[in-house]
């Protein structure tokens, strides 16, 4: 009897699967991944100056805020962002380029209030390819003010975490994502392009020892604690600095950072002291998320005796030191536009393992393009398997009603494990070859030649009509 029926649910299967003409698919809905392109929308230290770069960042405690408002615009699908000091980058996944980059600078100009001809022309715009190859760079740190900075890859990995937490990030930008990170590390682990003065705050530091020349002599603030702060402290302890203080609104994270360097003597002080500590020191940086200028001209006219001169380095996005402090005799002070002379003389060495690096980049960007250009062949995939499973479904039932209640009973499920079995190995071979299908042409060819042999296209129209 079990030979019996084996033969005739495999008869089934089989003339279901030459004959089928009609077989409504449970579930009609298109993957539409072929038809998505990625974009990122930007500016960065190389096309904008500091003044716009701070106009249009996004702090992280809004980046939630952002990406919510970003998606309910109608043709963009996913969304992560990445906003540091010196960039602004806004990554989508669009149903339409054109409507995509128009609406994420249309958010850019209404969440700024700053009206688009003053900003447009300091945007970048990268497409599909391009756009993958510029995450890539930007996460091995080649487009960084400072060629090789690390601490970039860490604001990727972030950019990736508050992407999946506030449900920005979905199936294509999770593995760019990734793949980008991958990239990163790989490129700091086999290349030496991370070596010497590779952030922001070694250059500023870096710059401070060519302006002073003897940091241990000097007097030294940091208003802030975070890591940038912290970065700085490790540089200025290299190069001998022996006089830090650290001025900070949280005393507890003044004390954290302070616990990272316990050999070291850090003079806490809360920001109620700052002007005064300012008056004292002859080195002040600057670093905090604060969206207002903490310094400007009146408040150091105020704590500054006329013989008395400081040095500011402030290397917040949006600034920290109002510009007019430069009008004051007595104060010299510098952003983070200023360090480009720093990277200058530092990028010349790194060269080389730039070049090491766009090889290690060009292969993690293929590695990307197989797994994006193989989405092509989910649409055909699962309308192949949604009509051979209602085949298996209809041809099954067929076949236990003509063996009888009782013996169906009895053995269904062993009979429902068969024909699943049957249908997965069949389907297993098409699938593979057709995802591993490198070359595109062929690729579309075994997928037109898969819809003709099983009327998917006839199906795939019926079902939308």
């Amino acid at each position: 009897m079990a030979g019996i029926a084996l033969g005739i649910i495999v008869h089934g299967l089989l003339l279901g699967a030459m004959n089928h003409e009609q077989c409504p698919a449970d579930d009609q809905r298109k993957i539409k991944q072929e038809h998505m392109n990625i974009a990122v929308v930007g500016l960065s230290h190389k096309t904008a100056p500091v003044e716009v770069r701070e106009k249009l960042s996004i702090p992280e405690p809004q980046i939630e805020g952002a990406i919510a408002a970003l998606k309910n615009y109608p043709n963009i699908e996913e969304v992560a962002i990445i906003s540091t000091c010196n960039r602004l980058e806004i990554y989508i996944v669009t149903n339409s380029a054109q409507q995509g980059v128009w609406e994420v600078t249309q958010f850019l100009g209404d969440r700024s209030q700053t009206p688009g001809h003053q900003f447009r022309r300091h945007l970048f715009i990268l497409l599909r390819e391009d756009a993958v190859m510029h995450l890539m760079r930007v996460a091995a740190g080649l487009d960084s003010l400072v060629l090789g900075e690390g601490q970039i890859l860490s604001q990727v990995k972030q950019a990736h975490k508050l992407g999946q937490q506030y449900k920005g990030v979905g199936r294509l930008l999770n593995r760019l994502l990734k793949q980008a990170i991958t990239a990163g590390k790989r490129v700091r682990t086999e290349t030496n392009i991370g070596t010497g003065a590779v952030s922001i705050s070694s250059a500023a530091v870096e710059l401070a020892q060519v302006k002073v020349e003897n940091l241990a002599a000097s007097k030294i603030a940091i208003v802030g604690a975070g890591k940038m702060s912290r970065l700085l402290v490790q540089h200025l302890l290299a190069k001998g600095a022996t006089q830090i203080s650290i001025i900070n609104r949280s005393m507890q994270r003044a004390e954290e950072l302070a616990r990272q360097f316990p050999n070291s003597q850090l003079q806490l002080l809360p920001l109620s002291e700052m002007m005064s500590a300012i008056g004292a020191s002859d080195i002040v940086f600057t670093s905090t998320g604060a969206t207002q200028p903490l310094l400007n001209r009146a408040k150091l006219e105020a704590v500054l005796d006329g013989d008395r001169s400081v040095m500011l380095f402030d290397i917040s996005v949006p600034r920290n030191v109002d510009a007019d402090v430069n009008q004051l005799n007595n104060v010299q002070a510098f952003n983070v536009d200023d360090l480009k002379a720093v990277v200058a003389q530092n990028t010349e060495s790194r060269r080389q393992m730039a070049q090491e690096a766009a090889v290690m980049l060009e292969e993690e960007c293929e590695a990307f393009e197989v797994w994006w250009r193989s989405l092509e062949t989910v649409p055909t995939i699962n309308s192949l398997r949604s009509k051979v499973e209602t085949i298996r479904e209809q041809e099954l039932e067929k076949a236990l009603s003509r063996l009888g209640s009782e013996f169906a009973e009895k053995h269904q499920e062993v009979i429902e494990a068969l024909t699943r079995g049957i249908v997965n190995k069949i389907l297993h071979d098409p699938m593979v070859q057709l995802r591993a299908q490198q070359d595109i042409e062929a690729r579309r060819h075994a997928m037109e030649t898969l819809k003709t042999l099983f009327n998917l296209e006839t199906e795939a129209i019926s079902g939308q009509t």
